[in-house]
């Protein structure tokens, strides 16, 4: 018997060193290397998986000129907002790795879209969960698929020979953090099992053309856990977020080889499973009967989805010395910045206010065209004057007090009619943007003082 082999690597990124080292050359963490035991070497009696396919693949040079260009097969899912975030369905030959925090739906989600798809052969591989625990999910979902197979396993070469029987059309992983790999000695979610394992369904997904869905782990950071070159060997990055006091998800991508990384997906949580929503302004927008100061509507974008929601903001006297500035779902930098424009440019004493700005149902908004509303939203709270119901804002607020013009001012403006507005105050420079004969008043103002005259 040979010794068995030894290797460092960076728990941070995944470099990988024959001695140890403080700092990581790579990504200049310092303490982050682990020792871990490699095999003495590989499966010589591995043949790939040239006899998966009747047709193998051979491997030579080619001229780009000679390549026939084919247009990409996908898997269209019965889950509209799935296909949208993947830029049109689950390509073939595709890896894809869905992240997010634990308990906020990624095994439903799949399980979700594995069952609804009628006619495809899926097999799901779960290291965490019993068949027992997937059938009660699969109970609760109230779905039945006759081409659904499940596999426990955690072993990697135990997992391809059960591939090789049942010959699916689409494998998903969960999760990746659980599977070994036997040309590894190390423990399961380790640096080294996570890469080795991910590059084996890499390697089977690209020589059998058969997309693979792998559900990974994420830190308390936030970041998807393991090296990040994970999220390098894969095509697709998935993130799967949400806040656990709402009832809906959202699913961004981070990453897209074949579509858009500007789309977002939004679920609704309910008993039974999760639910597509295909309108979520409505859900965002807060009905109440009496009107309230310091409530404003935006008209932003998410990625390509034009979204409605409510701003709302609270001034009140400061009690002690240094006066509160306190944000939810919007960034603080921003709000001093709209503060200092307010005080500077319109005269208004915020300095001697605190002042709260939240986003009404728990999202993060990164859209710069929300500054209008926040910013009509603190004039409402600091005069205690309600703002009309029907009228919604887009526009971004500059450091002179102008307003300014904003991307896709079209889709804004449809969005608002659809709901029933009847009003939206945009930028003087978005005149230019819209067509006329639409059934909502478009109001154009050039500084935030336009804006106070018109509204107080």
């Amino acid at each position: 018997m040979s010794k068995s082999k030894t290797a460092f690597f960076c728990s941070n990124c995944g470099h990988e060193s024959a001695k140890w080292l403080g700092k990581c050359p790579s990504c200049n963490t310092w303490n982050s290397f682990v020792e871990e035991v490699l095999q003495k070497g590989n499966d010589k009696n591995d043949k790939g998986w040239n006899d998966y396919n009747n047709s193998p693949r051979l491997t030579k040079t080619v001229l780009l000129n000679d390549v026939t260009s084919t247009k990409e097969e996908r898997i269209t899912t019965t889950d509209p907002e799935l296909n949208r975030v993947l830029g049109g369905g689950i390509v073939a030959g595709s890896i894809i790795l869905v992240a997010g925090e634990p308990g906020i739906g990624k095994s439903t989600l799949l399980l979700q879209a594995g069952l609804l798809l009628k006619g495809i052969t899926t097999l799901y591989i779960s290291g965490e969960e019993s068949e027992q625990q997937i059938k009660m999910r699969a109970n609760r979902l109230n779905h039945d698929n006759e081409n659904f197979y499940l596999l426990t396993e955690t072993t990697t070469n135990t997992i391809f020979q059960e591939i090789k029987k049942v010959r699916p059309h689409l494998v998903i992983v969960d999760s990746i953090q659980t599977l070994q790999s036997n040309f590894v000695e190390s423990s399961a979610g380790s640096v080294s099992q996570i890469r080795i394992c991910a590059a084996e369904f890499q390697r089977f997904a690209k020589e059998t053309n058969t997309p693979v869905i792998l559900i990974g782990h994420i830190t308390k950071d936030g970041a998807i856990a393991g090296p990040k070159i994970l999220e390098h060997m894969v095509d697709t990055v998935l993130q799967f977020e949400g806040d656990r006091h709402y009832a809906y998800r959202i699913l961004r991508t981070l990453k897209n080889r074949f579509g858009s990384t500007a789309e977002l997906g939004i679920y609704e949580m309910s008993g039974d499973g999760m639910r597509s929503v295909s309108n979520p302004s409505e859900i965002l927008i807060t009905q109440k009967e009496e009107q309230l100061s310091g409530s404003a509507i935006a008209a932003t974008l998410e990625g390509l989805r034009p979204l409605l929601i409510e701003v709302q903001a609270l001034v009140t006297q400061s009690v002690y010395g240094t006066p509160q500035r306190t944000v939810s779902g919007f960034d603080l930098r921003r709000l001093q910045l709209l503060l200092a424009v307010l005080e500077k440019r319109g005269g208004f004493h915020f300095g001697v206010k605190d002042v709260f700005v939240n986003i009404a149902g728990g999202l993060k908004i990164e859209d710069p065209s929300t500054d209008l509303a926040v910013i009509c939203a603190l004039l409402s709270s600091y005069e205690d004057v309600p703002l009309p119901q029907n009228i919604c804002f887009a526009g971004e607020v500059g450091l002179n007090g102008e307003i300014r013009a904003v991307n896709r001012i079209e889709q804004r403006i449809a969005e608002a009619e659809k709901l029933g507005f009847e009003k939206i105050i945009v930028s003087r420079y978005n005149k230019k943007g819209f067509a006329k004969g639409s059934g909502i008043q478009v109001v154009a103002v050039a500084q935030v003082s336009e804006v106070y005259q018109l509204l107080f």
